[in-house]
């Protein structure tokens, strides 16, 4: 059996496996999230890279009932529960879309003595890998990625085990919103990955930065990687209260 499954929360049933990812499926999907930081997202304003996320929102709206019946589904979370998770998620979306720009912008710093000038840049770091937790499904991803695609960054997202149907809906938003506006289609890529393969990524010279939401256990394993590799690192770590 697959890591990646949807179970009956209520009877522990296996409704569906999903396949983890092959070390060469991989390599491809690292190799095509660094060729849309290099080929677009580096490159594109920040008003096209707001305009994808605003996309994203929008769908995340269109597709509110679709969406919060997978989280029902896969996790026992009651319908309105995840119907509010949804709209949350889009409003993050939307938010970062809307102030992308203003964000993003040079910041000048008053100089204290002297003359000359001087400002803060914010630039993206190129391909950062994510891992999310299974207790918000859409909430978790959606500050995450919100941001960093609109600075620039392009996304690798492996979801936890319990949720492979709202990870690949979410990337099905993506795709589709990448379509529309003539993205690269691989700004935002899910991977369906196992702990040892997430190694790889982390010490993969092509990925610049990993964030994890998780438990304590899970946090040290990643830290201890990207201190190894110096690559940044940020850790949301607790237990396992689904609030």
């Amino acid at each position: 059996m697959s890591d990646y499954a949807v179970v009956n929360p209520a009877t522990g049933e296996t409704l569906r496996d999903y396949p983890t990812i092959t070390d060469e499926e991989l390599q491809q999907a690292i190799t095509a999230a660094s060729a849309a930081h290099e080929e677009w997202s580096r490159k594109a304003p920040v008003a096209d890279r707001a305009a994808l996320i605003a996309r994203v929102a929008a769908l995340h709206t269109e597709r509110r009932e679709q969406l919060a019946e997978i989280a029902v589904r896969e996790m026992g979370k009651t319908y309105e529960q995840a119907l509010g998770e949804v709209d949350f998620a889009a409003a993050i979306y939307q938010y970062y879309a809307d102030n992308g720009e203003a964000f993003s912008a040079d910041e000048p710093i008053e100089l204290s003595d002297g003359t000359g000038s001087a400002f803060i840049r914010r630039a993206p770091l190129g391909v950062l890998l994510g891992i999310m937790p299974w207790n918000f499904p859409y909430y978790q991803v959606a500050r995450f990625v919100g941001p960093n695609v609109v600075n620039g960054n392009t996304i690798l997202l492996k979801h936890a085990p319990q949720c492979p149907e709202s990870a690949l809906a979410i990337a099905q938003i993506f795709d589709d919103a990448e379509a529309e506006l003539g993205a690269h289609d691989s700004v935002y890529v899910n991977i369906f990955a196992t702990n040892e393969q997430i190694a790889t990524v982390i010490a993969d010279p092509r990925v610049q930065g990993v964030s994890v939401t998780g438990s304590e256990r899970a946090g040290s394993a990643v830290a201890e990687l990207a201190g190894k590799h110096l690559k940044k690192v940020v850790l949301e770590l607790g237990g396992s209260d689904p609030f």
